[in-house]
C-alpha cells in the first residue's frame, strides 16, 4: 500500500515536529499495512528557492534515516508544491517531483480557479517531464463547473483524495461515487502527528474494500506503483 501524501519529515514544515514523532507516525503507518510513504512538505516559491528547499528535506531525511526501524515503510521524497499562476514557468520545478517518478503533486486554491489556471494545469500536463497530481481534491472539487474536471481529466491530470474522505459520514458516499466514476487516483493519509491529524488510512482502505474487494485495492496499488520509474529526464 502507497502512501500519497504525508508530512512526516520532522521539522520541515507544519507536520511532525522532530525525530521521535516521525518515527511514530511510521510506526502508525506501517502497522495500517502502508509500504510505501511519500513524504510531502510543503513547498511556497514565495518563502523559498528550490534549491534551499530541497536542501532542508535532504538534511531532515538524512537524520530520520539514522533512527528509522528495520521494518519502517520506504520513504520516497516530494513536495506539496503550492500552485501559483506562472508556475509552469518556475525554474527547477521538476526537482520537485516525486522521487524516481514524473509525478508533481500540487495544492490548488479553495476557490473559483480562472480560465489562465485551467489553461495552466493542462498546458503542464502536457510536458513530457511532468505528470500533475491535484492534492486533496474533495478540499475544492465543488468550487469548479464540472466542465473544468472534464478538461482535467481529458489532459491527463491524476487525482489524490485524503483518507478522511473515505472515513467521514458525511462524505464517505461521496468519495466511493468519485472513485466508482473513476475520478479518484491516489489515497493519502496527509498525516501531520501522532494526534489530532494522526494516520488513518487503513480505515479509507477498509471501506474501499467493503465496496470492491481486494482486487481493486490490488489494483490501485500496481498502478501506483507502476508510475516509479528507474530512469526519470
Amino acid at each position: 500500500m502507497i502512501d500519497w501524501h504525508s508530512h512526516i519529515l520532522p521539522g520541515v514544515d507544519d507536520g511532525s515536529r522532530n525525530v521521535e514523532e516521525s518515527v511514530s507516525i511510521l510506526g502508525m503507518l506501517n502497522l495500517q499495512g502502508v509500504k510505501t510513504v511519500i513524504a510531502t512538505p510543503h513547498f511556497l516559491a514565495n518563502d523559498e528557492s528550490v534549491e534551499s528547499f530541497l536542501k532542508r528535506r535532504e538534511k531532515a531525511y538524512d537524520e530520520l534515516k539514522k533512527h528509522l526501524p528495520e521494518k519502517s515503510p520506504e520513504i520516497l521524497l516530494g513536495a506539496e508544491v503550492k500552485y501559483y499562476n506562472g508556475i509552469s514557468k518556475m525554474a527547477d520545478l521538476q526537482k520537485l517531483r516525486i522521487e524516481n517518478s514524473k509525478l508533481l503533486l500540487l495544492e490548488m486554491p479553495m476557490s473559483k480557479w480562472t480560465e489562465y489556471t485551467v489553461r495552466e494545469l493542462t498546458e503542464l500536463s502536457c510536458k513530457g517531464n511532468i505528470k500533475i497530481v491535484l492534492a486533496h481534491i474533495e478540499r475544492y472539487m465543488n468550487f469548479q463547473k464540472q466542465s473544468v474536471w472534464e478538461r482535467l481529466f481529458e489532459s491527463g491530470l491524476l487525482m489524490q483524495v485524503n483518507a478522511s474522505y473515505f472515513t467521514s459520514f458525511m462524505t464517505k458516499r461521496k468519495a466511493i461515487s468519485l472513485l466508482q466514476n473513476g475520478m479518484v487516483h491516489f489515497v493519502g493519509s496527509d498525516c501531520h502527528n501522532t494526534t489530532s491529524r494522526a494516520p488513518k488510512i487503513d480505515k479509507a482502505y477498509d471501506v474501499i474494500k467493503k465496496k470492491f474487494g481486494d482486487e481493486y485495492i490490488e489494483q490501485m496499488n500496481e498502478y501506483g506503483y507502476s508510475l516509479f520509474e528507474k530512469s526519470i529526464i
